[in-house]
């Protein structure tokens, strides 16, 4: 079973930048689409970007141009950098596999707020 743990999160301004990190357990990272996740309070967990093993990456509209991923398959990590971020973009961030699914993360708390 893979284990996932995310960092970086924190409390940023409106306009602020942050750098969520993923790192896996084992030795299936460099063969599966990964994807962050993201779930606010009162709401459901949505898919905000994902990275195929090759590269290419898909983002949520509302986050596009904005954030980006990346991926270290040497390091068995994933990045996603944010910026210009909006009070909206305020959640819990999990990574994943985009199709494969193992067990949730704790997640990082992102809060943008004045």
């Amino acid at each position: 079973q893979v284990q996932l743990v995310e960092s970086g999160g924190g409390l940023v301004q409106p306009g602020g930048s942050l750098r969520l990190s993923c790192t896996a357990s084992g030795s299936v990272f460099r063969f599966t689409d990964m994807g962050w996740y993201r779930q606010a309070p009162g709401k459901q967990r949505e898919r905000v970007a994902t990275i195929a093993v090759g590269g290419k990456t898909d983002y949520l509209d509302s986050v596009a141009g904005r954030f980006a991923i990346s991926r270290d398959n040497a390091k068995n990590t994933m990045y996603l950098q944010m910026n210009s971020l909006k009070p909206e973009d305020t959640a819990v961030y999990y990574c994943n596999g985009r199709f494969v699914r193992w067990d949730w993360g704790q997640g990082t708390q992102v809060t943008v707020s004045s």
